[in-house]
């Protein structure tokens, strides 16, 4: 049932994007459309905690496809995986790869000197490596409902390259950790966007 669940969700996300993209190209045909793709691999930092009032940082990475369609609007799709080997002291360890979608919309200064956008995603979150404990015991992964609301700036530095100086998220998730089962994550990046 997940599987089927997280490849529904992939297939929509896909589809999702491809629709956008194929919209935007299909406006006004007398006026030129800047549709445009871009990629951003960066590195992420994600303040997270196991349960309240204990907070730890996890390391790792995201790659973001993205694309402008119509006066700013676009959609971007987020694959993330973080890492930590230790939990608030516990020895353990945990795992979470991240699957999002959704909108957003992308403001560029006069003259190009840099570019702010504002985002909303939604997906799926998978912990693993780790133990979730529930009403049937503990389990070494989860599943749950992700949320992106955050955003960020982008520097041109040449035609086809961009810096992404900055991009900070909020990241609600809900997997099982023994008491609110709720976990509000602060994600802070960087990277560069290769646009096509």
């Amino acid at each position: 049932m997940r599987n089927s669940i997280r490849g529904n969700a992939l297939l929509v996300g896909v589809c999702m994007m491809a629709g956008l993209a194929a919209w935007g190209q299909a406006q006004d045909p007398t006026r030129p459309t800047a549709v445009s793709i871009d990629v951003a691999v960066v590195y992420n930092s994600l303040m997270t905690n196991v349960v309240v009032g204990n907070s730890f940082w996890m390391q790792g990475g995201s790659v973001q496809v993205h694309s402008q369609f119509w006066r700013g609007w676009g959609a971007v799709a987020d694959v993330s995986g973080l890492h930590t080997a230790n939990t608030n002291g516990s020895g353990l360890g945990l795992d979470l790869v991240t699957v999002a979608f959704g909108p957003r919309y992308t403001w560029s200064a006069p003259h190009r000197h840099y570019a702010v956008f504002g985002q909303v995603l939604a997906g799926e979150t998978n912990g693993l490596n780790s133990v979730f404990p529930n009403t049937a015991g503990a389990k070494d992964s989860a599943n749950s409902l992700a949320l992106y609301i955050g955003g960020g700036v982008n520097v041109p530095l040449q035609h086809h390259l961009a810096l992404r100086a900055l991009e900070a998220d909020w990241l609600r998730t809900q997997l099982p950790d023994g008491t609110t089962n709720v976990q509000n994550n602060l994600r802070l990046g960087a990277g560069l966007v290769f646009r096509f």
